[in-house]
């Protein structure tokens, strides 16, 4: 049998270390949120011939009068060119300009959202977050309502909600990282990826505790190791299950096309982060919490 929980202090250390350069991640490069959340215009190009430098393609812009513009270069011939709030007059005149340097110059989309319109979606989205936790913990609590020895059943739902606040933490730290060294931005194709990680993580979760209760109620042996025998009879449901998710994942961000990566990649990073949270956080953090308490009552 696998000593996981004899090991907590170890899985723990290591997921306080992952937080930590998480939050100062967020706390130094933040998210890099797309026109989705920001409000602006996204227009992608694709040249027919060779693709001028992005020096050029600024100078043309700003002949168009745009002052500011965030440019990306894609591939070899394409471009994704992140403005402010434009009119239709405006657009028209940038392409104008832009084919100058290409007459056959393709737009192959463009996108403009108004900054309330951001706004309001940011808003929803933390809500939409705030009531998935919400709910999540008043689940977990009826659920294991039967089960207050030797832990009270509220407990399960805090040790679940540490969990997720593990997971979401990390998957948001390592896209603030992504936005800053690799320009990938946050669309509102990642909140519904985000809700799944978390619905995905506590679902493994659910399924650890629930073989905690089944072994509870059969033997009032020592907590610890009541919670390790239920995650060594889990462990490989688990993995196999995280296994076959992650492998479909994989084959939608190589295979899916470019609007469907910031979510497959959000849930691949997901997924296995709430795999290991599911085994190596929530059980452990149970259990020294209740080691805790034991300890505080004598």
């Amino acid at each position: 049998m696998i000593p996981i929980v004899q090991n907590r202090r170890i899985w723990l250390t290591c997921s306080g270390i992952l937080v930590a350069a998480s939050i100062v991640a967020l706390g130094l490069w933040q998210l890099r949120l797309g026109i989705d959340f920001t409000g602006g215009s996204l227009l992608e190009i694709v040249y027919t011939a060779e693709r001028p430098p992005m020096e050029e393609v600024r100078a043309r812009l700003g002949d168009a009068g745009i002052a500011e513009a965030d440019i990306k270069p894609v591939g070899d011939r394409e471009a994704n060119i992140r403005l402010g709030d434009v009119s239709q007059g405006m657009y028209a005149k940038i392409i104008e300009e832009l084919r100058k340097d290409d007459p056959e110059l393709v737009q192959k989309s463009f996108q403009s959202i108004g900054p309330v319109i951001g706004q309001e979606l940011k808003k929803k989205s933390l809500l939409a977050l705030a009531v998935a936790l919400a709910m999540i913990l008043l689940y977990i609590t009826y659920v294991f309502r039967k089960v207050s020895y030797p832990v009270e059943s509220w407990k399960y739902g805090i040790a679940a909600i540490v969990a997720l606040f593990h997971d979401a933490v990390i998957v948001l730290g390592v896209f603030a990282a992504l936005g800053y060294f690799f320009s990938i931005e946050i669309t509102s194709s990642f909140i519904p990826a985000f809700l799944t990680v978390l619905g995905f993580s506590v679902h493994d979760t659910i399924v650890i505790f629930d073989r905690i209760r089944e072994n509870l109620q059969k033997t009032r042996g020592e907590f610890a190791l009541t919670v390790n025998q239920a995650l060594n009879q889990t462990l490989v449901r688990s993995i196999n299950t995280s296994m076959t998710v992650l492998l479909v994942l994989f084959a939608l961000y190589f295979f899916g096309g470019d609007t469907l990566k910031t979510f497959s990649l959000a849930l691949i990073i997901g997924v296995a982060i709430g795999t290991y949270s599911s085994i190596f956080v929530a059980a452990p953090f149970l259990t020294v919490w209740h080691a805790f308490m034991h300890r505080a009552r004598r």
